[in-house]
This record gives C-alpha cells, sequence and structure tokens, in this order.
C-alpha cells in the first residue's frame, strides 16, 4: 500500500492578517471608475432622499460593482471586499450586505431609470477617454435573454415562450469590443418585442450623446421585426439587418418567387448545402439563406430549410449573409454579461431592486472592458472575457505595507503577467478625470 503524505496536514490556517487584499487587481477597475467619477455621478443623479437605505448610493452603487467585478452574483459576496486590506485598493468605504439590500429594495421604476442615465453618461465618458469609435462604423446587436430563477417569490419572474421562469431583460451590446451600450429589466412573460420600440428610441440617442458619430448599424433576430422599428430606424438614420418570419404568408410567398438560377452557393455547414439569395419584399431588400442535408441524413430533412432578413445594407446577398450571421456574438457578450458580470442569478425578491442590479452588472461589465482597452491589456476591436481578466490581472492577492512612508501593495513574485498589470495602471492613472 502506497504510503500517504501528512505534509498538508502540517500546515496551520489562521485568519488574522489585516493588510492582505485577496484581490489587489480590482486597483485597475477602481482607479478607472475613479477618473469616470462613477461615485459623485450617482450621487447627483440617483435621488432616493427619504427612502430607506437611500442615502450615499455612489459608494453602495461602486460596492456592488466592484464585488460584482471580484466574481459576485449574490449580494452577500461583497464581504469578500471587507477581508483585510481589501477596502483600501478601492478608493471608497465599502458597505455592508445588509445595507445594499435595503438599499436595492428602495428603487422604484423612476429610480432604475435615474441608475440607466447614470449607465449612459458613464458610457459617454469612457469612450470620450478613448474606449468609443468615434467616426468609425459602430455595429450593434440587440437581443433578449432569459435570467433564470427558482421559486415562485421573484416579484414579476414567470415562464416565457421558452416555459423557464425567470426574468427577461433586453440587452444592446457593441459587436468588436462586447460592451453592453444599454439594458433594460423585464417581467418572465414579456414577448421578445415588447419594450423594443421605446427601447430603441432610447438606445440610439445614448450611442450619439456617447459619441458615436459615425454610420450606425443595427442587427437584431425575428423577434424584433416591426414596421414601428423600422419606422424608428429610418427616422433615426440608422443601417439595419433585420430577421423576418418565413412562416409570414407573404415573405414565404417572396421566398418562392426566386429564381433556381438566382442562388449562389456559400460554404456554411459540412454535412449540408447553403445557397444565398436576394428579393424585395414591400420594397425593401430580403436576403434568404436556405440550407438542406445531404447523404444519409437527408431523410432527416429532405426540404430546403429557410432563413431570412431584411437589411437596407449595400454588398451582395452572400456579403450580407455573413454579415448578418455576425449577430450570433450577442450570444458571447450576454453569456459574459451572466457568468462574468452577476446576471447567473437575480439576488431580490423585488422587481424593481433586480433592474438596479442589472444596472450595477453592466456597469460592472463595461468597466472590465474599459480598463482592458484603455489599459492596453487587449487590441482595439478584441473581445474581452471577464473571466480571464479575473483570473490574470484582478484576482492577484498582494499584502499592503508602507515602504519608506509610502504604501505598496506586494504581489507574488514572478506573477505571470506582471509587465501587462503594471502597463495596465500607468495608463490608466495617466489618464485625466472626467468632467461632468
Amino acid at each position: 500500500m502506497a504510503l500517504v503524505s501528512r505534509r498538508l496536514d502540517r500546515i496551520r490556517v489562521t485568519f488574522d492578517e489585516p493588510s492582505l487584499v485577496a484581490n489587489a487587481g480590482l486597483l485597475l477597475v477602481a482607479t478607472l471608475a475613479e477618473r469616470l467619477s462613477i461615485e459623485q455621478l450617482v450621487n447627483d443623479t440617483v435621488r432616493l432622499t427619504g427612502r430607506v437605505g437611500g442615502a450615499l448610493p455612489g459608494r453602495k452603487v461602486l460596492t456592488l460593482v466592484h464585488a460584482i467585478v471580484a466574481g459576485a452574483s449574490h449580494i452577500d459576496h461583497a464581504n469578500l471586499l471587507r477581508a483585510g486590506a481589501s477596502a483600501s485598493v478601492l478608493g471608497h468605504k465599502v458597505m455592508a450586505p445588509s445595507t445594499l439590500g435595503t438599499f436595492l429594495r428602495a428603487f422604484s421604476f423612476g429610480h432604475v431609470r435615474q441608475l440607466e442615465a447614470v449607465t449612459a453618461e458613464v458610457l459617454r465618458r469612457a469612450w470620450a477617454m478613448g474606449a468609443g469609435p468615434g467616426e468609425r462604423r459602430l455595429v450593434v446587436d440587440v437581443d433578449s435573454t432569459i435570467c433564470e430563477v427558482a421559486g415562485r417569490k421573484k416579484q414579476g419572474a414567470s415562464f416565457g415562450y421558452t416555459k423557464v421562469r425567470g426574468y427577461h431583460p433586453l440587452v444592446a451590446t457593441r459587436s468588436d469590443t462586447g460592451e453592453v451600450l444599454h439594458a433594460r429589466m423585464r417581467k418572465g412573460s414579456a414577448h421578445t418585442s415588447r419594450g423594443m420600440h421605446r427601447f430603441i428610441e432610447e438606445l440610439l440617442p445614448r450611442l450619439r450623446r456617447a459619441g458615436a458619430s459615425g454610420e450606425i448599424v443595427l442587427r437584431c433576430d425575428s423577434g424584433f421585426w416591426s414596421n414601428d422599428i423600422l419606422q424608428v430606424l429610418s427616422r433615426l438614420d440608422v443601417r439595419f439587418t433585420m430577421g423576418v418570419r418565413t412562416g409570414n404568408v407573404a415573405v414565404a410567398k417572396a421566398i418562392g418567387e426566386i429564381s433556381e438560377d438566382a442562388w449562389s452557393r456559400i460554404d456554411y455547414v459540412e454535412d449540408g448545402i447553403a445557397e444565398v439569395a436576394a428579393t424585395t419584399y414591400k420594397g425593401r431588400r430580403l436576403v434568404v439563406r436556405r440550407t438542406r442535408l445531404v447523404g444519409p441524413d437527408q431523410k432527416l430533412w429532405p426540404d430546403w430549410r429557410h432563413f431570412a432578413f431584411l437589411s437596407d445594407l449595400e454588398g451582395t446577398a452572400v456579403e450580407l449573409d455573413a454579415f448578418h450571421r455576425e449577430h450570433a456574438r450577442v450570444e458571447l457578450a450576454i453569456r459574459d454579461l451572466k457568468e462574468g458580470a452577476g446576471m447567473e442569478h437575480v439576488p431580490s425578491g423585488e422587481f424593481c431592486a433586480n433592474a438596479a442590479w442589472l444596472c450595477c452588472a453592466v456597469l460592472a461589465h463595461d468597466l472590465v472592458r474599459w480598463a482592458a482597452l484603455l489599459g492596453g491589456v487587449v487590441k482595439a476591436g478584441t473581445g474581452v472575457v471577464a473571466r480571464t481578466v479575473r483570473i490574470q490581472f484582478l484576482a492577484v492577492p498582494a499584502r499592503l505595507v508602507n515602504r519608506s512612508s509610502a504604501r505598496t501593495l506586494r504581489m507574488p513574485e514572478h506573477w505571470p503577467w506582471r509587465d501587462a498589470f503594471d502597463r495596465a495602471l500607468r495608463t490608466l492613472r495617466a489618464i485625466p478625470a472626467a468632467s461632468g
């Protein structure tokens, strides 16, 4: 029988070191949050005066945001920021979870809109610092998602068309960076198109105010197909690709009238055939992709399956089809919002509290990306995964000490990403503070 090593059993464990910081890399995100003046912006914008838990909203929002950046998915997880000297790298007092829960429950519908205004202004400030598209083309992907919940005590959570109990928020993301540009919490029973008209009307002016001066292209699937939204896009001079339902009688008729010699073969699936063609539908360009299995599997689905979308963009049908298929990137951003920014769980039993939590998650999600982009951790136009940034730059243990009257974070020797961390911190510290 092999001998069992007892060396690990000889290690003693004590929790008595007041100068340790578990997530010292939060200094990067906290530095950017300070440059963006988020705490003061929240204090000036979110008016919870007279409501229980409404005092000092800025530091409470930042506590939630920094906790989410560190990996929190529950309000109680904010306690990780209160251990050791962790609060010293944040630039604000860390509030207790019980205080944060009371704070979130103080939100009404109007207060959530105030917090959404904060996210819009923070977006403008971050883009003014160099994170924005400027005059370049901005591609925006809009979709809805399901935030699943357990139990029946979540206000507004219910079963939707997916047969999953939860909430059904709308999310707009930036294609090249994965930033969340706007998000809106909705009840679980909300239809995909519900509230979309107003959401788009808020989103597009928000992007213009934030500094997007070039062409804006919006991509969405057939769940958002409506004449009202098409009229909004036309009025606001926004280009689009918008999925349509091929089960619609008029759409099916338009597809059926496409001649066989109009179809172009594309590389799409290994075990099937895919072809693309273009026609018109009610005066708009309709691009259609049809697919069919080949070989032994053809018996499973012998007929053509069609997917179609409307577009006012220039280019061939093949080019537009390839462009619209990139709409799938929105799923990566939404997944990161859930897994990397706390939206895998909605913590409160009250709907408005969860809507406020979504706003905090959006801030956390975007701060990670802006810190990585502005700090030079990733190149412009490169996607960011919060988990990767957290492992390499944020979840760095350190000891806070005084060296020659200077406070110093002593981080692990031979940390693989130390040079990139140092460069990012110097770069972020060189950014001038945002003006109101």
